[in-house]
Formats: structure tokens, sequence, C-alpha cells
């Protein structure tokens, strides 16, 4: 592949991939969205009983993600922070030279972790949903499902991570539960460089069970997309035909997989048939990457 850097002018049209990855690493999550596109269970039940790869597998793979041209990896989960080898996968990828990111529910998150990771990690995405407790623990936005984060829990995590100035990312899932709540006011006040919204997506054999409770119509995302219109450009909407087919995605067991038919497919293992063939397999669609806004320099 081509070598492309956001550091120089983007030149789109030579884009023959999408060149970011979103490596769910780990399987085990302590929180128990109801709304979850990726539990992986059919992955835990079948081939991977612990729910991720050894740690020397792991970091193959993101020696394999280099060398294959991804400019940016973003380690998710599961909870991505409950891996003890989290940081020697940050630290590999960086020194590889990719942008790097964790999506988080931020619960894993302290002083020790913020300050090792300063010059190696480059963006926290953290999952907030709703600053309503009560909403949290309808949505299963709760540890163990049963204790949930509210307004002064997340605005503490904020105070805390801007300490160290990291780019920070904010994926809200819009459900039946959020769908009339405001983030505005929290937005504006901590100075969110990109907030992901998402219409929360129905995915077989993943959140079957509360899916139906849990969907929102077009017109209800519209909606809740134009109560927020003073963010402005900072609010990066993204509703279910969007999202389908346009990231390129790794599961814990170091396969590409894709969910354009509203179930997930698996790659062969990245690990057995290298990036290029897995990567082909799942096919991830650029047109539809560029056209949500997925390439941004994410580096400035």
């Amino acid at each position: 592949m081509e070598t492309r850097s956001l550091n120089n002018e983007l030149n789109i049209s030579n884009l023959m991939s999408v060149p970011s990855v979103n490596y769910h690493l780990w399987e085990p999550c302590n929180m128990r969205c109801k709304f979850c596109f990726a539990t992986f269970q059919d992955v835990k039940k079948t081939i991977l009983p612990k729910g991720h790869l050894p740690k020397e597998q792991s970091l193959e793979i993101i020696k394999q993600f280099a060398l294959f041209g991804f400019e940016k990896i973003t380690f998710v989960g599961g909870e991505p922070t409950l891996c003890p080898w989290l940081p020697e996968l940050i630290f590999t990828a960086k020194k590889l030279g990719m942008n790097t990111g964790i999506v988080t529910n931020g619960t894993g998150l302290n002083e020790s972790f913020l300050s090792s990771m300063q010059n190696h990690l480059d963006w926290i995405g953290l999952s907030i949903d709703s600053l309503n407790s009560e909403t949290n623990i309808n949505s299963g936005r709760a540890i163990a499902g049963r204790r949930s984060l509210g307004k002064d829990d997340y605005e503490n995590l904020m105070k805390m991570i801007q300490k160290y100035d990291y780019k920070i990312k904010i994926n809200t899932v819009v459900n039946s539960y959020n769908v009339n709540e405001n983030m505005t006011e929290f937005i504006h006040k901590f100075k969110i460089q990109r907030w992901k919204v998402f219409q929360v997506l129905p995915i077989k054999g993943e959140n079957d069970h509360f899916i139906n409770e849990m969907k929102v119509s077009t017109i209800q995302f519209e909606e809740y997309l134009n109560r927020h219109y003073l963010v402005g450009n900072v609010l990066v909407p993204e509703n279910n035909k969007q999202m389908k087919g346009s990231y390129a995605m790794v599961d814990p067991a170091g396969r590409f997989f894709e969910n354009k038919t509203g179930k997930l497919q698996y790659s062969e293992p990245i690990l057995k048939v290298g990036v290029a063939k897995a990567y082909s397999q799942a096919n991830p669609d650029i047109k539809k990457f560029l056209d949500r806004g997925g390439l941004y320099d994410w580096n400035n």
C-alpha cells in the first residue's frame, strides 16, 4: 500500500483503502450496554474462550497493521482498559508511526495511566450516552448493569483527562432512553474536539434481546441532531446506513469483520493469511468511509 500522510495535503483520490483501523482487542467488559453491536459472544463460545488473543499475537497484528499502511489505530473492546498489556500495544503502535486512540467507558482511567501514556496515546474517546445515571441504568451503560456514572462522574473524568492535554472525542449512541436529552452544555464546557453521534444499530446475533426497546427512527435521530445545532462542526453524525460497511474493524480473534448485511461477517485470521487478504475479505467501503467524515486531520 502506498504510504499516506495526513501531515501533507490530503489527496483523497489516492486512497485505495480505509486508512484507520478499529482493533477490538478485548471481549470482556464491565458494563452491560443493551445496544452493544459487538459483544463477540459467538467468538468467545467457538474459538476464543478467554475473549482475547495472547499479548504476543496482538503485538504481531499491530506490526502487520503498520506494514499494511494503516495510519491510525483505535483500541476498543469490550473495555480495552481491562487489558493489562494495553500500554504495550499503544507504545508499539506509536513507535511504528501510527496515530493512536482508545474508546473507553472511562472506568479504567486514572492519573497513573494518563501520565504514563503521554506522548504515546493521541486520542481518548469516551463513551458517554447520557449524563443522567438513571438513563444509563436503563440502557445498561452501567458497571455489571447496576452501577452507572452520572454528570459529576463524567465531569471529573473530563477534568482529569484534560490535565494531560489529550485530544478528546465523545461517542454517543442515540437510543430510546436518551433520545430526548441534550448534551450541548457539556460539549461546550469541555471544548470537545470531536463528537460522534450514532443512531443505535441493530446487529443480528449481537443485540437481538434488547434492540426493539432501544431503536429510534430516522426522524427521532434527526431531531436529536437538530437539538444540538449549537455544537457546530464538532458533531459528526452517523445513521445506520452510514455505519454499515464503512469501518475497518478487527475482532478479538484477529479477524477483520463487517456488518453490511446487519450481521457480523468475519475474514480469515490475519495471523494466518496476512492483513491484505483478510482486509480484502471484509472489504470496507472507502467511499462510505469518506462520506461519513472518517478522514480528518487526526494528527492536528
